[in-house]
């Protein structure tokens, strides 16, 4: 079984972004610890199936984090399923879940899915929107959150999203601070290696994916915080 408590580094690739062989080839073969395919929109059964076959030529372990039924398809070797627990909407708590468990719950193999309890940080985000996430939150929140995640909810992961922008570093603290045996995952805005430094003393995992589009080479330079 496939464990994300040995992730330090991952990158995050969008289906509904283009990226050339070359590059795709240069991120499967950087030394990251898995390649997540997940996005807000045009996320399709198709367009995940073709990232997936590009990804699937190569050693790295591949992984879907779940945004929406339909492109949720068999061949990764995990599955990541977002709670957004800041969501005003019940939907993105374990609506979608229980459909899924509806519908395919007879042929799912538990052990290949983790669910992560999801915050959502940066109100401008397609997902901040889209889940009508409560953004305006506070580092006792954040503590709050993390003890409900991981005394309450037992979740193996707690994902912090802050979605195109750098976050605050002592609000992923203070999440951390809670957490003895759930991972802590950080994404959003890490476009250096720098970043990715300060981020990873906070956090277990750094998730980087939007630079990969815009600037590959310091993208790859994020891979060197892994121990």
């Amino acid at each position: 079984m496939y464990e994300i408590q040995d992730w330090q580094h991952v990158f995050k690739l969008d289906p509904a972004k283009e990226i050339s062989d070359d590059d795709l080839e240069r991120i499967c073969e950087s030394g990251t610890d898995a390649i997540m395919i997940g996005g807000t929109d045009n996320v399709t059964m198709e367009n995940v199936l073709e990232l997936m076959s590009r990804v699937r030529r190569f050693p790295v372990p591949c992984v879907l984090e779940i945004s929406n039924i339909d492109s949720a398809i068999p061949g990764f070797d995990h599955y990541l399923i977002p709670s957004v627990l800041n969501s005003n909407d019940v939907r993105f708590h374990n609506g979608m879940l229980l459909e899924a468990i509806k519908q395919m719950g007879h042929m799912m193999d538990y052990d290949l899915f983790t669910m992560e309890g999801y915050i959502v940080l940066n109100p401008e985000s397609k997902v901040a929107q889209l889940t009508g996430s409560k953004t305006q939150l506070d580092e006792d929140d954040m503590a709050a959150y993390a003890d409900m995640i991981e005394h309450l909810y037992g979740l193996k992961a707690m994902y912090i999203e802050y979605s195109g922008t750098y976050g605050d570093v002592q609000m992923v603290r203070a999440a951390k601070q809670k957490l003895k045996h759930t991972r802590l995952i950080y994404g959003g805005g890490i476009d250096s290696l720098e970043k990715a430094r300060e981020m990873f003393e906070v956090a277990d995992t750094i998730v980087v994916g939007n630079i990969i589009y815009t600037d590959l080479k310091s993208a790859l330079q994020t891979v060197k915080v892994r121990g």
